[in-house]
């Protein structure tokens, strides 16, 4: 097993699962065992570094690799978090390795590509090269629920002129993808006895017709809120609670609504576009509450990002022959990142195909060229 391997192992070894918003009760949840080691890591490395306290159990941490001369500032950016370990098939800690594939829960989303940064990173600092950029290195907590890592390091105002953002990839570059925003969308009525239910008002009923009223806007929204990039804007909704017992008619129902941003779309309005559809396409009544957005984030767009794409595309090349540059739909840090004027792509091994599935895996030859690939962008 090489470096990249072990290190990668002992990550994985190390639960940092994400409770999105569920109690976490036991001893795998929260990012502070991979903080712990990543803070040894970088006092080994003989590095500064800086841990930022976002709430008990979970601390960003920022290390830094100062060049002598250095002609740009490069951020690598990775998130500490997994998410939950429900339902998997395999021993979600174990880092087994087959073959040329180490398994395991955060093994592909993304501690792979963290120990190719790493490895990158302290490469950079052991062999100090005289073209080296300075290096930030930020691993931010919470990335799979509330974005509230990426969102305390933008808050103070790390510097660089671009940033690489670890997500798997197949390592590909890519250079934009959906925004999000999620709410909580309530139905209300009038609860009474089952056995005389029209002395009530079944909020449960009222929800039934605001889902399909959603289902049809849906179909207008693929229609008519399309990117060139990116392609059409969507929402679903995941989540449905409503009622207190079967023997008497609800007086509320509770949606849980994910609405992917594209374009220049304000993620804060999907609500109340939502709710005008609903009023004045489908004239649905009576009363309908939305909570504000727990989570809005941009689309992330190519605005500024040209040499970013084509220093790192040089890399891809020398190490593969080849690259791709391309969109996806699924969200990242790097929309934040860019937002607060840092051109920023993403990268990284691994196929998200293989993130959050019940025997995540990933490759083990993506993450040593991964590290060389991000070595030579960082003496490019």
């Amino acid at each position: 097993m090489n470096a990249s391997a072990q290190l990668l192992r002992d990550l994985v070894r190390l639960p940092s699962v994400n409770p999105m918003g569920r109690a976490a009760p036991g001893d795998i949840h929260l990012e502070h065992r991979v903080t712990a080691y990543l803070e040894a890591y970088f006092k080994n490395l003989n590095v500064p570094y800086e841990r930022h306290a976002i709430s008990p159990g979970r601390d960003n941490i920022i290390a830094r690799c100062l060049a002598d001369r250095p002609a740009r500032t490069i951020m690598f950016e990775v998130h500490q978090d997994t998410v939950p370990v429900d339902n998997m098939t395999i021993e979600p800690f174990a880092g087994h390795i087959e073959g040329n594939r180490l398994y395991g829960r955060g093994s592909c989303d993304i501690k792979g590509g963290m120990a190719a940064m790493l490895t990158a990173f302290a490469r950079i600092v052991r062999e100090r090269p005289a073209r080296a950029c300075n290096l930030v290195m930020a691993c931010t907590v919470d990335e799979e629920h509330t974005f509230l890592g990426v969102q305390e390091l933008v808050k103070r105002r790390v510097q660089a002129d671009f940033a690489i953002v670890a997500e798997p990839t197949n390592l590909d570059i890519v250079h934009a993808h959906k925004g999000v925003a999620r709410w909580f969308l309530t139905t209300r009525g009038r609860a009474c006895h089952s056995s005389k239910p029209t002395e009530g008002d079944n909020a449960i009923y009222r929800m039934g017709r605001v889902l399909a009223g959603i289902e049809r806007y849906a179909r207008s929204l693929s229609e008519s809120v399309v990117d060139p990039l990116l392609g059409p804007a969507t929402i679903s909704v995941g989540m449905i609670d409503g009622g207190s017992s079967v023997n008497t008619v609800p007086d509320r129902c509770t949606i849980e609504i994910d609405r992917r941003i594209v374009g220049s779309e304000v993620p804060h309005e999907a609500p109340q576009q939502l709710l005008a559809y609903l009023r004045n396409v489908e004239g649905i009544e009576g009363p309908i509450e939305q909570t504000p957005c727990w989570i809005a984030e941009r689309a992330l767009l190519p605005v500024g990002a040209d040499e970013v794409i084509d220093r790192l595309g040089q890399a891809i090349d020398a190490v593969r022959g080849s690259h791709r540059v391309r969109a996806v739909p699924f969200g990242t840090d790097a929309a934040t990142i860019s937002s607060s004027g840092i051109p920023a792509v993403v990268f990284g091994p691994g196929d998200i195909a293989q993130a959050h599935t019940c025997d995540e895996w990933v490759p083990l030859d993506e993450i040593d060229q991964a590290a060389e690939i991000l070595y030579r962008l960082a003496i490019g």
